[in-house]
């Protein structure tokens, strides 16, 4: 009996000190394990500034979304936007006990096992949220018994360190719900065409049956297997009293309309858009640009935007019917460019790179170098006019040759004619080439270079004689800039494409103020005289009223512009603007070959021109130009640019002192009834 209770004794004490190993070295195993698997775990201290992936988007000046850019199309919002039915949702699909359980769920790991094992499929997840959030943001997505230690002791730490509600603002956020959709934002947009404070019940209950299976369970792939698991989240909310049954009913019976996969506006300005992206890029960088969460508020106007884009097609396809070219994928289409800026604000109002940007990205407006033809012409004759030329001097058009070693060239006219001595106004009236290349022998060809440095030129010009007539190529952009110096009188003139840039937390990054708040804090550069500005201005007044750029007269309003057509007709342009606006439109082939006989910039592109300002200047009020001090008006013979009484005599603009002499110049002053007379007769007599 007493060997008994030894060794019942000894029996105790060993069980007693076996069991003691046993949970040591349990214990010194599960320290060595935490230890292990915890001494290069990812910091969650930077959770607490959660900055993923954004959308960057680029707005209209109506604020409407015209570009997207992003790695993962995100939108960030914070969880007082988001439905309660929404956050129910995913929280009755995905982790019923999310309120309850510090990180870990083990009686949701063993029901979702079973619940799998009788439905034959994966109906249910055993991972918690916050165990996704782990997987989301801190760990890789391997598949191992060490990676999901990890998480787990992730999971504990983050229950410790968060709120429900932030790893609930963090899952919302950066869960992937398909078709390139992150977080419930996007997935709002993407699937239904609203912000996420528009989503209804339904609609929610769909969005959270998507994380277990974006792909399978995706409404424009696979709808029944959607609905179905719809049915099942709608199902896990009123077993959990977040909904009733007549909720429950009144949801299923909900439509659900769901919207097309889309590119955002990509056909709405997309050569401006791509123009806009590049700068971004090239300033702020691929990473703000494509996950930094921009906001790009541009100066486009939608409206001009549209009726650009129907300009030129509607004058592209008139030239393609006149020609009789023919039409298919595999034939080169006579391409066009247009840009339109206005004047008061410098805002690019809209811009057109080419007919279709699906086929072709290159942008015609800032990209493409073409050979300007008598485009040119103002910035020669604005030269002059600071070189002591007057509109009524008189140059002789008559031949020329020059000689060049070997060879000879003779500068003709459009018409192969010769006038005689004609006036400077004239001259630039009928685009007379013999006598721009006169005035550029006379004033000196690196004078006109430096001239044209000077309104914001920057192509290389030609060191020749024929750079007068156009022979230098440059975009449409840079011509049409130049040309807004004499609009703007005298000031140089930058385009503003961007308003301003706001980083995702709403800190300006970048603003550009309009023209006229900054030349009212004295930023803008005065290049050329207001006078000879306005000069400028009154030649080219001329050329649409008596010249080359007559369609324009079609507007019933002042325009200034001038045409250039260059060699055999391979390009078309027309530069032209009101005190409003200024547009510049280009036609041509890529290859470069002719447009066909006769396709001249009056031709080609003036109509293209007259049909887009006809549409944007309806509702705006009829503007004179305006006339700064220092300028007076003569009366003079238009054939020999002197002063005169006579019934002929026209009433010409001068810089005060250099009109003709033989009797005192009238100087009128804009506020009188005189200078309205007196202008009214000179206009028409022009």
């Amino acid at each position: 009996m007493i060997m008994k209770s030894i060794l019942t004794e000894a029996s105790v004490k060993i069980f007693i000190s076996a069991t003691m190993v046993s949970l040591t070295s349990i214990l010194v195993f599960g320290i060595s394990s935490y230890y292990y698997f915890s001494h290069d775990l990812p910091s969650i201290e930077n959770l607490k500034n959660y900055a993923p992936p954004t959308v960057t988007k680029f707005y209209s000046d109506d604020g409407e979304i015209i570009g997207e850019f992003f790695i993962e199309k995100r939108e960030v919002v914070s969880l007082d936007r988001i439905p309660s039915h929404l956050i129910q949702a995913f929280v009755a699909g995905e982790d019923s006990r999310f309120f309850q359980h510090k990180g870990l769920d083990y009686f949701a790991i063993l029901r979702a096992l079973f619940k799998n094992i009788f439905s034959g499929e994966i109906v249910q997840g055993g991972s918690t949220i916050t165990q996704q959030v782990v997987k989301s943001l801190l760990l890789t997505p391997e598949k191992s018994l060490s990676r999901k230690i990890r998480e787990a002791i992730l999971s504990f730490k983050i229950e410790k360190y968060l709120t429900k509600e932030e790893i609930l603002y963090l899952y919302l956020n950066q869960i992937y719900l398909g078709h390139g959709a992150y977080g419930v934002a996007a997935a709002a947009e993407n699937y239904f065409g609203k912000t996420i404070e528009e989503i209804n019940l339904a609609e929610s209950a769909l969005l959270a049956g998507l994380p277990q299976a974006p792909s399978k369970y995706s409404p424009h792939q696979h709808l029944d297997q959607a609905k179905k698991r719809q049915i099942y989240i709608l199902n896990r909310m009123v077993d959990e009293g977040y909904i009733s049954q007549s909720e429950f009913q009144k949801a299923l019976q909900s439509p659900l309309i769901f919207r097309g996969k889309q590119v955002p506006s990509i056909d709405k300005a997309p050569h401006f858009v791509e123009h806009v992206r590049r700068y971004i890029e090239e300033k702020y960088g691929k990473d703000l640009l494509y996950k930094g969460g921009l906001h790009v508020y541009t100066t486009l106007d939608l409206k001009a935007q549209e009726a650009a884009q129907e300009a030129m097609e509607a004058g592209l396809k008139e030239i393609e019917k006149r020609q009789k070219y023919p039409s298919g994928d595999m034939i080169p289409s006579v391409e066009g460019a247009l840009i339109c800026f206005d004047l008061e604000t410098g805002y690019v109002k809209s811009m057109v790179g080419g007919r279709n940007y699906k086929k072709s990205q290159f942008n015609r407006a800032t990209q493409a170098l073409r050979q300007t033809g008598s485009a040119f012409k103002p910035i020669v004759f604005a030269s002059a006019l600071d070189r002591g030329y007057t509109p009524a001097s008189i140059v002789v058009d008559s031949p020329i040759a020059f000689e060049f070693g070997n060879k000879k060239w003779k500068p003709k006219n459009f018409n192969e004619k010769f006038l005689g001595p004609t006036t400077l106004r004239n001259a630039l009236t009928h685009s007379i080439n013999v006598v721009a290349v006169k005035i550029a022998r006379d004033i000196g060809i690196d004078y006109i270079k430096d001239y044209a440095r000077n309104l914001g030129v920057s192509s290389p010009l030609h060191d020749n004689l024929a750079m007068a007539l156009g022979s230098s190529s440059l975009t449409l952009y840079e011509l049409t800039k130049a040309y807004a110096v004499f609009a703007n009188q005298g000031k140089l003139f930058k385009p503003i494409f961007i308003q301003k840039i706001l980083d995702r937390n709403g800190n300006l990054l970048e603003e550009n103020l309009p023209l006229f708040l900054s030349e009212m804090f004295n930023s803008t550069e005065q290049v050329i005289s207001p006078q000879t500005a306005y000069l400028m201005t009154s030649l080219l007044e001329s050329v649409v009223q008596n010249g080359t750029g007559w369609r324009a007269k079609a507007l019933g309003r002042p325009v200034a512009a001038k045409t250039g057509t260059t060699d055999h007709f391979f390009d078309a342009w027309f530069i032209g603007y009101t005190p409003d606006l200024i547009t510049g439109v280009w036609v041509g082939f890529d290859g470069e070959k002719p447009l066909g006989e006769n396709e001249t910039g009056a031709r080609a592109a003036s109509p293209i021109w007259v049909n887009f300002m006809s549409k944007v200047l309806k509702e705006r009020e009829v503007k004179n130009f305006q006339i700064p001090e220092g300028i007076e008006f003569m009366k003079i013979d238009p054939k020999t640019g002197q002063m005169t009484l006579g019934k002929d005599a026209i009433l010409e603009c001068f810089k005060e002192g250099t009109g003709p002499t033989g009797m005192v110049a009238t100087r009128i002053a804009p506020s009188t009834d005189f200078f309205k007379f007196d202008l009214n007769l000179y206009l028409k007599a022009r």
